[in-house]
């Protein structure tokens, strides 16, 4: 019985490894195949699109007029970086709407379009500066209006408290003429005549 296996064994020995030898060949054939496919859609890639769009001056531009939306910084999306710790660098908020914005300078789209899409997509205070219409243009006026106008208010207090006090009599209220003849008389007098009057 141990010699019908042994005989078995060997026969089916360089069947195996005539199979193993066609999977072999078969799998790298195909591992090269696919490595060519991968390093042919690179390269097409790269020629059809942009490096990175952050790499592009208009993208980081764009970045720095964008607030990331994270909550935990009031950076923009260019310049979010939270240091220290085990997590050092842009957060996954900033990373992603860097991504938004790389795909939209890829499409082309403008700057106009591009800051309306993160509007619509993130609400107005995604921005950072304010448009400089309707009524947040008040927030470009009022920083250099208010102190013009308090400018002014404080220079106009100060100058009617000049003119109350010129106005303003020197001297207490204001006497009858006849009390101060009394009173001129009532001096000349000699202290000892108070009374024969």
């Amino acid at each position: 019985m141990t010699d019908i296996y042994k005989t078995r064994k060997s026969e089916r020995a360089p069947q195996q490894s005539l199979c193993a030898q066609n999977r072999f060949s078969m799998f790298s054939v195909l591992r090269i195949s696919l490595r060519a496919v991968t390093l042919a859609t690179i390269l097409a890639m790269s020629a059809i699109a942009p490096a990175s769009a952050q790499d592009t001056p208009r993208a980081k531009a764009l970045s720095k007029r964008v607030l990331c939306m994270c909550g935990g910084c009031e950076d923009s999306v260019g310049l979010c970086n939270h240091p220290g710790g085990t997590f050092s660098g842009p957060c996954e908020t900033a990373r992603g709407m860097q991504k938004d914005l790389d795909a939209h300078v890829t499409r082309g789209e403008s700057d106009d379009q591009i800051l309306q899409a993160m509007v619509e997509q993130y609400g107005p205070t995604v921005l950072v500066e304010p448009p400089k219409k309707g009524f947040d243009l008040l927030a470009w006026i009022m920083p250099i209006a208010v102190p013009l106008i308090a400018l002014v208010l404080v220079w106009e207090v100060v100058r009617r408290w000049r003119h109350k006090a010129t106005l303003a009599p020197a001297g207490g209220p204001q006497v009858s003429p006849e009390f101060l003849v009394r009173a001129q008389r009532e001096a000349n007098r000699e202290p000892g005549r108070e009374h024969d009057e």
